[in-house]
């Protein structure tokens, strides 16, 4: 992946920035990686200098560690819509969820902010970012 020292990445490739101590977020990272055999989806965690920088260059503003943000064709996505667009992405029959995309926004992140203000609850949390293996850490940006 080509980026710059202020975190542009190229057109045609997506970065997922997650709140790396979440065992949610890093659960739904797994899960994409289980799913994306072309390595389409890059990764970085929303606690880095390196995500921040990413934000930065897009205009996406301050890391807010309750969404993800899939940086994506140049523009940034959050919450739902990043979700949707990720299952857009994946083999199989996951696009279909794509259609939920007619859902209002203002509904479809109001489901996707119940369960982020719950996650820690509900999955727990880690005290940092979790470590790629030497399999993995060619998709990871950043640590």
């Amino acid at each position: 992946m080509r980026r710059g020292s202020d975190g542009a990445i190229a057109l045609g490739e997506a970065v997922l920035l997650f709140d790396g101590v979440c065992n949610l977020c890093n659960g739904a990272v797994l899960f994409v990686i289980d799913r994306d055999p072309e390595g389409y989806f890059r990764f970085a965690p929303l606690q880095s200098d390196f995500a921040q920088r990413l934000l930065d260059h897009h205009g996406c503003g301050e890391a807010d560690l309750s969404s993800m943000v899939l940086l994506e064709e140049g523009r940034c996505y959050t919450r739902s819509t990043a979700a949707l667009r990720i299952a857009r992405r994946l083999p199989g029959l996951w696009p279909l969820l794509f259609a939920f995309i007619v859902v209002p926004r203002p509904v479809r992140d109001a489901v996707y902010d119940w369960i982020a203000r719950n996650r820690y609850r509900w999955f727990g949390r880690t005290e940092s970012c979790r470590i790629p293996t030497p399999a993995l850490s060619g998709r990871f940006l950043a640590r």
